[in-house]
């Protein structure tokens, strides 16, 4: 029998407005939600789209301060710039395409150049208050979900010029979000390295940065890892910081007008070709490419005239050129780093000597490690890896087609064990979730060089999985989450993966692509309800809550959860546990201590936290 079909006339056709798209089309406007887990999740979003106005406002050389409050679950923001027009306040928080950035004059170098950022805000917020001071006069409006509930009337004020947002983000859009201090120190830092003179107090701290890049760099790597003091160069419209690392792989830190661009773009590849191009002139060799990048941190900055990027959330730039009708990127950063970069180094010859020293060296483990490579990667394919140890998804982080949406949330959860990797498997997301099983513990790979990846089949295979081995470009998921049961086992699993990862992909962590996943201790049900518990906390609760002797199970591990209740936990309200180094964490310090010898700081620390693992129990009980 033929499948009826809906008749479709005009009645099919509808018009939403502004606040109707946003809300049904979150992700076009700030791309993924999240639960605040991910440093690029939308609470955070919405955050920077309202501070990027106030940005704006000190580029253009009209405030020298940023108050910024950030509570459970509220976001307040005061700039000292100009004030919004006080007849344009309502327009410019909930008319898309209205906003002082069209005008060129006003915002040479701007991010925000769509007219959408507070107007996302407004749309997914159960409050939202935008306030103005305007040369003794005010002006408030108040919204709910991007409804105004208040138009008040322009008032008089001793207040400064400049304005205010505050915003509640509606957590039926964001679901069980929750800020993570971390991930805004960072946001705020790196306003503040990019911006010279600008001071933001956030929750009552003062931040500021005197030397931009070069504070930045300091503050993201450990000054005994450095093979070189940071080199630091300024000119107009670009700045640059780099060094080299005894770690391995690349890492860097890309911005435009003030926006950070998590996934690079043409100034990054451009900053990459034009370090290898100026070193490979200044030595007279011909070094691999690979040899002259390994083991760099680097971060760049540009100023660009109406950047265009590839999404609305700006975390890559398309951008060929510097302005309409100027010079290419490629050429621009090229031709400043062929000139400051070759000057530096012919005025600081120890910092030439450790640079080439540095490649000279990535030159032999690059060597050593070409046969073993080789039959390494024949392994892999000997392996029927896509069949075998990874059941995969059908969408991936660098497709480049298929639904915008998908591509963010590409998830790989590595498992132990065939039950918990089966039920994993039967309840995932076959477009974005894929499984890889390992076999048994991993190898305890602290101290090893990067020929133990090659050499050991199971890590081997989880990096040509990933994709990985030249670097994070190549990347095939978004979130890379270790699902392993909460017990011992279990947890040593856990810290020899993350070894490894540090080790040898530390730009994996710092980038914010691993998570632990968290799984229900317990489930307390009844005849009429079924609550999931993540901690004792939530399974007093829950007694509570159901009364009468609700039957409680406490899931021992992974494979006793059956497909059907595991869909719960890895679907819209999976719990994910973010690994973040904070600033003053040494990888190679926080292995040592973990997994290197059992000294005795170690063994206090075992016993310490074993004392307080028994009162917990004790309280329980």
């Amino acid at each position: 029998m033929a499948k009826q079909v809906a008749n479709y006339t005009e009645d099919s056709i509808r018009s939403l407005d502004w606040k109707e798209h946003i809300r049904l089309r979150p992700g076009m406007y700030i791309g993924k939600l999240g639960d605040g887990s991910a440093q690029d999740d939308g609470i955070y979003v919405l955050v920077k789209e309202v501070i990027d106005n106030c940005i704006d406002e000190h580029m253009m050389g009209f405030g020298k301060t940023i108050e910024v409050k950030v509570s459970e679950h509220k976001v307040e923001v005061r700039d000292y710039g100009r004030g919004i027009p006080l007849g344009k306040v309502v327009d410019c928080v909930s008319k898309i395409n209205t906003g002082g950035k069209y005008d060129s004059g006003a915002f040479q170098k701007s991010v925000g150049l769509n007219g959408v950022g507070t107007k996302a805000v407004n749309a997914l917020s159960t409050y939202f208050k935008v306030q103005s001071y305007r040369d003794g006069q005010t002006k408030v409006a108040e919204f709910t979900r991007g409804e105004i509930t208040n138009d008040a009337k322009e008032t008089t004020t001793s207040g400064r010029n400049g304005t205010q947002i505050v915003f509640t983000p509606d957590d039926t859009i964001f679901k069980h979000y929750h800020f993570i201090p971390q991930y805004l120190d960072d946001l705020i830092w790196n306003y503040c390295f990019l911006n010279a003179g600008l001071t933001i107090n956030f929750n009552g701290q003062k931040y500021h940065s005197e030397k931009g890049l070069y504070d930045l760099l300091s503050r993201k790597t450990d000054a005994d890892n450095l093979r070189y003091p940071i080199i630091h160069l300024k000119g107009e419209d670009i700045e640059i910081a780099m060094s080299h690392t005894n770690q391995y792989g690349e890492d860097y830190y890309s911005f435009v007008n003030g926006q950070y661009t998590t996934q690079g773009g043409t100034h990054q590849a451009a900053l990459r070709e034009a370090v290898v191009k100026t070193v490979r002139e200044f030595y007279g060799k011909n070094f691999d490419a690979t040899d002259v990048r390994a083991s760099i941190v680097g971060s760049i900055a540009v100023r660009v005239q109406e950047p265009v990027f590839e999404s609305q959330t700006k975390t890559k730039l398309g951008s060929q050129n510097v302005a309409p009708d100027g010079p290419t990127m490629r050429t621009f950063v090229n031709d400043f780093v062929k000139k400051a970069l070759d000057d530096y180094l012919h005025k600081h010859s120890d910092v030439a000597d450790a640079l080439l020293k540095r490649i000279m060296q990535s030159e032999r483990e690059r060597k050593e490690i070409a046969g073993i490579k080789k039959l390494a990667n024949e392994r892999a394919k000997k392996a029927n890896l896509h069949n075998k140890k990874l059941r995969d998804c059908r969408v991936h982080l660098n497709d480049n087609k298929g639904d915008e949406d998908l591509k963010m949330a590409t998830t790989l959860f590595i498992t132990e064990g065939d039950s918990a990797s089966g039920s994993i498997t039967k309840s995932r997301n076959v477009k974005t979730q894929a499984v890889f099983s390992l076999r048994g513990k991993p190898l305890n790979c602290y101290g090893q060089t990067k020929k133990v990846v090659y050499e050991n089949e199971e890590f081997n295979l989880l990096q040509h999985a990933l994709n990985i081995e030249d670097g994070l470009d190549g990347l095939r998921y978004e979130n890379i989450v270790i699902a392993t049961d909460a017990d011992v086992d279990g947890m040593h699993i856990r810290l020899l993966l993350l070894t490894y990862f540090l080790q040898f992909f530390p730009d994996l962590v710092r980038r914010g692509h691993v998570y632990i996943l968290e799984t229900p201790l317990f489930r307390v049900r009844n005849k009429k309800e079924t609550i999931y518990c993540y901690s004792e906390e939530e399974k007093q609760a829950a007694m509570a809550k159901l009364g009468a002797k609700p039957e409680i199970t406490r899931f021992k591990g992974l494979g006793e959860i059956s497909p059907d209740e595991f869909k719960a936990f890895i679907g819209e309200d999976m719990r994910l546990e973010p690994i973040i180094l904070r600033k003053d964490t040494s990888i190679s310090e926080l292995l040592k201590f973990y997994m290197g010898k059992n000294t005795p700081d170690r063994q206090g620390f075992i016993i310490d936290n074993l004392r307080v693992e028994k009162d917990l129990a004790e309280e329980a009980a």
